[in-house]
């Protein structure tokens, strides 16, 4: 298990984005040499976790609890099937394009060791939106990634340090629940019902996702 590629974006002018700036950072590109990655603070802060990286919704992206994204090169290759293109680290607006990494089926508050230093906890999966359907200019993006359910993984910073390409990936923990990335999104996304189970992770889940599902489970039981 490795990184391939630590990938960043710098602020540019899009259309397809709800932020009151028009900005955005989805455009994201390999580095070489080393990256520092850090927790940024809270939510809203607007600060990604990954140096050098800029955000343009602080509503969405960045934080403490989405301080780095990760997605699989396999789920990477599997999409430039579908579409007919190639897709290269960061293409999805990823920070880390990983190889070997079971990303989506990672448990909500598992923790992976990359390289010599830097500890990454998984904490829920990325939502998509109309900026990333934008940016990819393909009609109908969000439906058709939502229903493949490979949404890559959001991650707070345990440990801080350095990143670099060909890094290698450890799990070093795994909590004793089962929820993971994939299910946590589909019960965001297609099946709601799914959200009160998904509590058994709320000491690790992203903050948004954590008050979506408090509020279903107050609202349905469960």
């Amino acid at each position: 298990m490795e990184i391939l590629s630590v990938n960043v974006g710098r602020l540019g002018a899009v259309e397809h984005t709800s932020a009151a700036s028009g900005l955005s950072g989805v455009d994201k590109r390999p580095v070489p040499g080393p990256v520092r990655v850090f927790a940024p603070g809270p939510p809203g802060a607007g600060v990604s976790g990954v140096e050098g990286d800029e955000i343009g919704d602080p509503r969405f992206h960045g934080g403490g609890d989405r301080a780095v994204t990760a997605y699989a090169r396999e789920d990477l290759d599997h999409w430039e099937r579908e579409l007919g293109r190639t897709l290269a680290g960061g293409a999805f607006g990823e920070n880390l394009t990983t190889r070997g990494v079971d990303v989506n089926g990672a448990l909500i508050g598992e923790r992976w060791r990359i390289g010599s230093g830097v500890v990454l906890e998984v904490t829920g999966g990325r939502v998509p939106c109309n900026t990333f359907q934008g940016h990819l200019g393909e009609k109908g993006w969000v439906r058709r990634f939502t229903r493949a359910g490979q949404p890559g993984a959001l991650l707070r910073v345990i440990e801080p340090g350095t990143l670099r390409a060909g890094d290698p990936v450890r799990v070093v923990h795994r909590p004793e629940h089962d929820i993971t990335v994939a299910l946590l999104f589909r019960a965001a996304t297609l099946e709601r019902e799914l959200l009160p189970r998904t509590l058994v992770a709320a000491p690790w889940m992203e903050s948004s996702l954590l008050e979506v599902a408090r509020e279903y489970a107050e609202k349905h039981g469960g």
